[in-house]
C-alpha cells in the first residue's frame, strides 16, 4: 500500500501537531521560548532527531524482534540526540551553554518514541523519514512562534541574539519595537508560555470549528439537491 505523502505532512503539521494537538514535550517547549532564537535551536535539534531515528527505525524494522523494540528505540535516540549535542557543543557553545540540559533531555521527548513506535516500526523509510520530518517541523514552528511572540512582548525585541546560529552578521537582524519600550515581564516568566501556548490551541481550535461549520453548510445544499 503506497502511502499518502499528503496526509502525514497535514498530520505532521496541523491535524495532531505534537505540541497542539498531542501536548508531548510541553516541558522544553515551555522552558526554553523565551526567545525567538533558543526556540529555533531547540527545534532543529528536535527536528533532526526526528528525521533521523525514524529512519534509523524503519531501516531496521524487520530485525528487532518485538520484546526488545523500546529498548533499542531508544538506543538509537540517545546515540542520535549525543551526537547532535556535541556537534552543537562544538559549532554553537554559546546556544548550547545556553540550552543547557534541555538538548539532552531530547531522548525522554515521548513524541521522539511515539513516531518511532507507532509509524517509523510499521512503514518503509521514504514514508518514515517524511513523518518523522513533518512532525518535527511543526514542533519547530509551534516553538520558533511562542518564542517569538514572547520575546517580542516582553523585551520588545524580535530574532536577538541571532549569532548565536547565525554568526556575527546577524547581530544586525534584531528589530525592536523601541527603547521607550519597558517590557511585559509576565511573557517571559513560566507562566507567560502556559498562557501563550493556551491562547495557540484556542486560536487552532478557533480555526478547526470554523473550518467544520464551512464544510457542514458547503454540505447540506449538495445533500438538498440530491434528494
Amino acid at each position: 500500500m503506497s502511502a499518502d505523502y499528503q496526509k502525514i505532512s497535514q498530520e505532521g503539521l496541523w491535524k495532531n501537531n505534537v505540541a497542539l494537538v498531542q501536548l508531548l514535550g510541553l516541558c522544553p517547549l515551555l522552558a526554553v521560548t523565551g526567545t525567538f532564537i533558543n526556540g529555533l535551536g531547540l527545534g532543529v535539534a528536535t527536528l533532526l532527531t526526528l528525521v533521523l531515528s525514524n529512519a534509523c527505525v524503519s531501516a531496521i524494522r524487520h530485525w528487532v524482534r518485538p520484546e526488545i523494540r523500546i529498548p533499542v528505540f531508544v538506543l538509537i535516540i540517545a546515540s542520535i540526540v549525543t551526537t547532535i549535542e556535541m556537534l552543537m557543543h562544538a559549532w554553537f557553545s554559546e546556544l548550547y551553554t545556553i540550552l543547557g540540559i534541555f538538548i539532552p533531555l531530547i531522548v525522554t521527548n515521548c513524541s521522539i518514541i511515539a513516531r518511532a513506535e507507532s509509524f517509523a516500526a510499521k512503514n518503509p523509510i521514504l514514508p518514515s523519514v517524511l513523518d518523522g520530518f513533518m512532525m518535527g517541523l511543526g514542533f519547530l514552528l509551534v516553538l520558533i512562534l511562542l518564542g517569538g511572540l514572547r520575546e517580542l512582548i516582553g523585551f520588545g525585541t524580535l530574532f536577538d541574539y541571532s549569532h548565536l546560529m547565525f554568526g556575527e552578521a546577524a547581530k544586525d537582524w534584531t528589530i525592536s519595537l523601541g527603547e521607550n519600550y519597558s517590557g511585559f515581564l509576565l511573557a517571559v516568566l513560566p507562566p507567560g508560555a502556559f498562557i501563550g501556548l493556551g491562547l495557540l490551541i484556542a486560536v487552532k481550535n478557533m480555526i478547526d470549528q470554523r473550518k467544520t461549520k464551512t464544510q457542514t453548510v458547503t454540505l447540506q445544499p449538495a445533500e438538498q439537491i440530491s434528494h
